[in-house]
């Protein structure tokens, strides 16, 4: 009866955590239901000033879908303005630099406007409108380093250089003779610490990036590269424009009809504009007023997409070692079942194992991130099925915590004295029988540690799951590492906050595994009135 009411109550707990999780998302699968008078905008919403993210609607912020946060910067500005003229409610999905494509040719997004530049290997996969925005190109390094007096190519011989993966400033490196490429990074973010801590000596970028950087770090110095003899870049590298998926003709006209009625003039206004209004580095206070601590002030202006991010974080972790427990139970029952007496039975018994087979060594064999990244984008593109990111972020940990919790629990079923299926089966019990009376309750007995240490594992991978821009913990801190220019303090809180949830998740697993182990003094050779304590037989005297 106990074991059945544990059953029971485990499934009750999968079903409130499912209801918890449609609730906690309702907003996310609305918005990811296609409807015509929405405009969805991809861009990174951490690149200022073409676009970052904020916690408020101030200076035209648009919102970012499945958030209660917006995004503003130039690319938003330019997209109000396009979005009001094709008379279109215009909405920001916030993707990372390297799932824009993808995004836009799987129909997940109408426009890519990020600060893109229409190279001709992105030609081939999308189409791209008239510039918005031309530049020139800058070397940023700090005042007083051995290359902030760079007059030539050849000057930034030894230079430890970077710029963003996937941009075509990666390649501008290989112009400057001598340079050390080092490896490309995510985004502008972690260019710009690292070029403040020292661990590069700079970085490639757009002027407007230059004017960006010393908004908020004035130590910064940029070095036009563009106009150094021998410098070569093509007029499409040098310039930015809106992405727009090859299908849709009709879109591509109507942006650039209205691109063409921008005059360059409101282009720099609106760039200038951008520019003044970007995040500062949380740090600057007005004369004689009192410095805010950090952590308080990040706290006020960020505090709820922190707890949004721990809410999601556990989310996942909680469905998808839940879920993903159920489906690895599944899959070992049946990869543990004795093989039949017919042909035709044992036949199909062993292609169902080696399906399942294929399936646990798939998906214990791949990096979740590539399967997120797969998942989401793939079943868009080829199937045109559009999942909602947390939909496909649940589906995505769950299938993969079932196939590792597979070969637990099958371990566990295995393990289990062979002598104890006899007696089952002595006592005339079916194999069915066996399993959920007499080896499930001691095999998942015995795996408890293992399932509380594949919890604890999903609670911190779940920050993989940026690649599809899923707002976990992670996300949420790296945007305001962003915004603040403070990482080393803010990775530091997110650590902590880590840290808290899978000491606490350990703590939780400890005292059930406890209850589940029962008194210590029992005997299974005694009955209860045989068994005493010295305590007992010193009361007796």
């Amino acid at each position: 009866m106990k074991s059945r009411f544990k059953w029971v109550t485990a499934i009750i707990a999968v079903l409130v955590s499912l209801i918890i999780g449609f609730n906690f998302n309702n907003q996310q699968t609305l918005a990811a239901k296609k409807d015509p008078n929405v405009l969805k905008i991809g861009m990174e919403a951490n690149y200022p000033p073409y676009n970052w993210t904020q916690t408020n609607n101030a200076n035209g912020a648009i919102p970012i879908e499945g958030s209660h946060t917006y995004a503003n910067g130039y690319d938003v500005k330019i997209a109000n303005i396009i979005g009001k003229r094709l008379g279109r409610k215009v909405v920001v999905v916030k993707t990372e630099w390297d799932g824009l494509l993808p995004a836009l040719t799987s129909g997940k997004i109408d426009l890519i406007i990020a600060g893109m530049s229409p190279t001709a290997q992105r030609r081939k996969a999308i189409n791209f409108s008239k510039p918005y925005r031309q530049s020139t190109f800058v070397v940023l390094t700090k005042n007083g380093s051995k290359y902030a007096n760079a007059k030539t190519l050849n000057d930034f011989k030894g230079a430890k250089l970077t710029a963003q993966q996937g941009t075509v400033h990666y390649e501008l490196i290989k112009q400057l003779k001598g340079a050390h490429r080092e490896p490309a990074m995510r985004d502008f973010a972690a260019m710009r610490q690292s070029l403040i801590s020292g661990t590069i000596d700079g970085y490639v970028a757009e002027n407007t990036e230059a004017e960006s950087l010393k908004m908020v770090y004035p130590n910064a110095k940029a070095i036009t590269i563009s106009k150094m003899p021998g410098f070569h870049v093509s007029k499409d590298e040098s310039t930015t424009s809106i992405g727009i998926d090859k299908k849709n003709k009709q879109l591509l006209n109507d942006v650039n009809k209205i691109l063409a009625t921008i005059p360059n003039n409101k282009r720099n206004k609106l760039m200038s504009q951008a520019v003044r209004q970007q995040p500062n580095s949380g740090n600057s206070t007005s004369k004689g007023a009192k410095k805010e601590n950090w952590i308080v002030s990040t706290v006020k202006q960020y505090g709820g997409m922190i707890i949004g991010g721990v809410g999601m974080t556990l989310l996942l972790a909680l469905v998808g070692t839940i879920v993903g427990f159920i489906i690895g139970l599944l899959v070992s029952i049946v990869r543990t079942i004795p093989t039949p007496s017919t042909r035709y039975k044992n036949w199909l018994l062993n292609f169902i194992k080696w399906l399942l087979s294929v399936y646990v060594e798939i998906f214990r064999g791949t990096p979740m991130m590539v399967q997120a990244a797969a998942i989401y984008y793939g079943i868009a593109q080829f199937w045109h099925i559009n999942l909602n990111r947390t939909v496909a972020a649940l589906f995505i940990v769950s299938i993969n915590t079932g196939a590792y919790l597979a070969e637990v629990i099958r371990g566990g079923i295995t393990s289990t004295p062979e002598g104890q299926f006899e007696a089952a089966s002595a006592l005339g019990m079916t194999h069915t029988q066996s399993m959920w009376h007499i080896i499930l309750p001691q095999a998942i007995k015995n795996c408890l540690p293992s399932i509380t240490n594949e919890f604890i594992v999903n609670i911190k991978d779940t920050s993989v799951l940026s690649i599809i821009s899923v707002s976990e913990l992670f996300f949420v801190g790296s945007t305001i590492a962003s915004q603040t220019f403070q990482f080393f303090p803010t990775y530091l809180m997110i650590s902590v906050i880590y840290l808290v949830l899978t000491f606490t998740v350990t703590e939780i697993f400890n005292f059930i595994e406890k209850k589940l182990i029962g008194d210590k003094n029992y005997n299974l050779n005694t009955n209860q009135i045989q068994v005493s304590t010295a305590k007992d037989a010193g009361a007796n005297n």
